[in-house]
């Protein structure tokens, strides 16, 4: 169906709905003791919560509830983490989404480890997946950034959710893919493998396109090449190349 391989799964679930399902981990980002990237646990809660949120927002689907499983104990490290994962689903309007929440009691933790799934339904007609086409250009909205580079909630180089519903709703967008750790250009050539086309690359010098997006801090899209973008922000918006 044109996601394979993607880090969403698509399942029929009768004549007219799929189940989508998304999820995302997080391991040695917070405030404990042996974590390597030092950050308060509010964010690591929103940027995780973040990624499995766009990638079933990226596909069509309505989110229905969300699960958050976290390695440490409920206070202070869980109850500041759910702060972030419940302030990320506010910024959308999914602040009464559910949400199945479980935490370590049981252990100490030096590290903190978090991982949360989004669950979504999708009307069939509303599938975003392989709708893309020869001819077609590749964009980039946003920046590559990972680790420490991620840690500013606010930064206009990183798009959030918000953005995503933007560029979605502009007529001549088909297919918006979050970039993870696979880079730009592994994102890319696994959309054009699944349609059949070949990625002709021609993308700026200064455009790192094997860097991890981290928290999925850009997405790739496609469209025609004279499409009229509307206003996103100060995000960074590249032509990447084109599908052959």
């Amino acid at each position: 169906m044109g996601y394979k391989n993607r880090d969403v799964e698509v399942v029929s679930l009768n004549d007219t709905q799929y189940l989508v399902v998304a999820c995302d981990s997080c391991g040695a980002i917070g405030e404990k003791e042996l974590d390597l990237v030092k950050v308060p646990w509010w964010l690591t809660g929103k940027t995780t919560a973040r990624v499995a949120l766009m990638e079933i927002l990226a596909v069509g689907a309505a989110p229905q509830m969300l699960s958050v499983a976290i390695s440490n104990e409920p206070t202070p490290a869980g109850e500041e983490l759910l702060r972030g994962v419940r302030e990320e689903l506010e910024l959308v309007g999914l602040g009464s989404l559910p949400l199945a929440i479980s935490t370590e009691k049981n252990m100490p933790s030096r590290q903190t480890g978090l991982g949360i799934t989004a669950i979504g339904i999708c009307e069939k007609e509303r599938l975003r997946v392989g709708r893309s086409q020869p001819g077609h250009s590749l964009f980039c909205l946003g920046l590559p950034k990972v680790g420490n580079e991620a840690s500013d909630p606010n930064d206009p180089e990183i798009i959030q959710c918000i953005h995503l519903l933007k560029l979605m709703a502009i007529p001549g967008v088909y297919d918006v893919i979050p970039v993870g750790s696979k880079g730009i250009r592994g994102e890319a050539e696994i959309l054009a493998h699944s349609i059949g086309t070949r990625l002709i690359i021609d993308a700026p010098a200064n455009l790192d396109l094997d860097k991890s997006g981290g928290p999925s801090t850009c997405v790739i899209f496609t469209a025609k090449e004279d499409i009229k973008l509307k206003s996103l922000g100060q995000l960074p918006l590249h032509k990447i190349g084109k599908l052959e």
